[in-house]
């Protein structure tokens, strides 16, 4: 066994082609669906807010997907991510256990949505696209988005929630560095934003408020498409390149993960660290993979399995998924890019066909979980990733407790350096534990399309 930190593939492994667990699953996903007529979705249908290339890997079920060339050459700025060894956090726990994590914090934006951003940036670029509109929830993708924007000349609109707007000025900052334009949502520039607003007019706002908006600015000109940071198969298939590499490192420490964790919101991070090792799930291997959500929007935990609108003005496809409801407006929490009613598809199907464990924790357990890591690795995650560090500590209390030694894999989302009014809340004690509003729930569920399959 290896006794090095860290893990670096060399540029010249970076994978050439995504995974599409799509292609693997042995009960096929069930297709996205046209809102009017319940048929199943087509390319033609997503044209009007995405380009072709991104319709068309949005209903691929073809394994490997090409990564293009000048998107690789973007990736190399900080792909491969680092694989780290925890040792500090492991003598700190006092625990038999092995804890790996991918350092997905090394990107420009400080996240894992880089690997999307870019990808999805290139393909618009390339069918002529000038202007992309997005959401942001704790502004991770919005950031993200923003840089891939001015790579490849693109002018970009982003849609932040509002609580999150005004949580997080500085994640508002680094957009506007990077060029974009930064609304808080529910705004009056939009008429699903104007009628959220006319309803309650103090609202925190959401990611489904939000993706509204986006889309809704999207559809008005014909140079202008818009781009969705989580949830889409597409997105989950750009983001395979974390599981992809972290298997390669693994092998370079002569290890193999029992346990693989990822942080649950839209579900692109869990999806990116996981389908690879599903893949292996499915082909007989025995590993764990487990999904940590919010208590305060427990969507796999809580959520039906149903179709559903990915917004809450009902302006988007019918997707396959665990949901809250669209109607659904989270508590706020510091926590903003887990803030989202529904699942993405392909991590929704993961669960349902039993390859998914989920965990649910309350905000400050997190936070908890955050600062030790923290003081023992000397890396400040983002609110989002304190939630697989979570996990990934009681997985190894656990081992700790039964003797036993399991390797541990979860993925850090993301850095925590833009969040520091987060971390002056817990240390001052002003941090709370959000209620999860169980009657807002059963109206959300009972407003779900009746959907005619």
């Amino acid at each position: 066994m290896s006794d090095e930190t860290k893990y670096f593939l060399p540029e010249d492994r970076l994978p050439r082609q995504w995974y599409n667990l799509a292609a693997d699953f042995p009960v096929p996903m069930p297709p996205h669906r046209h809102p009017a007529t319940f048929q199943p979705l087509t390319a033609d249908d997503l044209s009007a807010i995405f380009p072709r290339t991104l319709c068309e890997q949005e209903l691929t079920t073809e394994r490997w997907i090409d990564i293009p060339e000048p998107v690789r050459e973007i990736y190399r700025l900080w792909r491969p991510s680092p694989l780290v060894r925890a040792r500090r956090l492991e003598k700190a726990l006092d625990t038999p256990a092995k804890i790996y994590f991918k350092n997905e914090s090394v990107s420009p934006a400080g996240s894992h949505k880089p690997t999307t951003a870019v990808a999805q940036a290139f393909y618009n670029k390339a069918e002529g696209t000038r202007r992309l509109t997005t959401e942001t929830g704790a502004g991770q993708w919005g950031c993200s988005l923003a840089f891939a924007g001015e790579v490849f000349g693109l002018e970009v609109e982003v849609y932040m929630v509002k609580v999150s707007y005004e949580q997080k000025p500085y994640r508002r900052a680094l957009m506007e560095t990077y060029g974009a334009t930064c609304i808080p949502s529910p705004s009056t520039l939009t008429e699903s934003g104007r009628q959220i607003l006319a309803r309650n007019p103090d609202t925190s706002g959401s990611l489904g408020i939000a993706i509204s908006e986006a889309v809704e600015m999207a559809v008005q000109r014909d140079d202008t498409h818009y781009a969705l940071g989580s949830v889409l198969n597409h997105v989950c298939i750009h983001q395979s390149l974390i599981g992809l590499e972290a298997m390669a490192q693994m092998e370079m420490a002569g290890d193999e993960p029992d346990i693989v964790i990822g942080c649950a919101g839209g579900g692109s991070n869990l999806a990116g660290i996981a389908a690879p090792y599903v893949r292996e799930k499915i082909n007989g291997r025995n590993v764990r993979i487990i999904g940590v959500e919010p208590a305060s929007c427990p969507t796999l935990s809580k959520g039906r399995y149903a179709y559903d609108f990915g917004d809450t003005a009902q302006l988007t496809p019918l997707l396959m998924m665990k949901t809250l409801g669209a109607t659904f407006i989270p508590p706020g929490s510091h926590s903003g890019g887990l803030r989202y009613h529904g699942m993405a598809p392909m991590v929704s199907h993961m669960h349902d066909l039993g390859y998914l464990e989920v965990q649910a924790y309350p905000q400050t357990a997190c936070f908890e979980a955050a600062v030790q890591f923290a003081r023992a690795e000397g890396i400040l995650p983002a609110p989002e990733s304190s939630h697989a560090i979570r996990a990934a500590i009681n997985e190894a209390l656990r081992c700790k407790e039964e003797g036993t030694e399991k390797t541990i894999l979860f993925n850090l989302s993301g850095h925590g350096h833009l969040d520091m009014s987060a971390y002056m809340d817990f240390f001052s004690g002003k941090m709370s534990d959000p209620e999860f509003d169980t009657a807002q729930l059963a109206q959300a569920l009972s407003d779900l399309p009746e959907v005619g399959v």
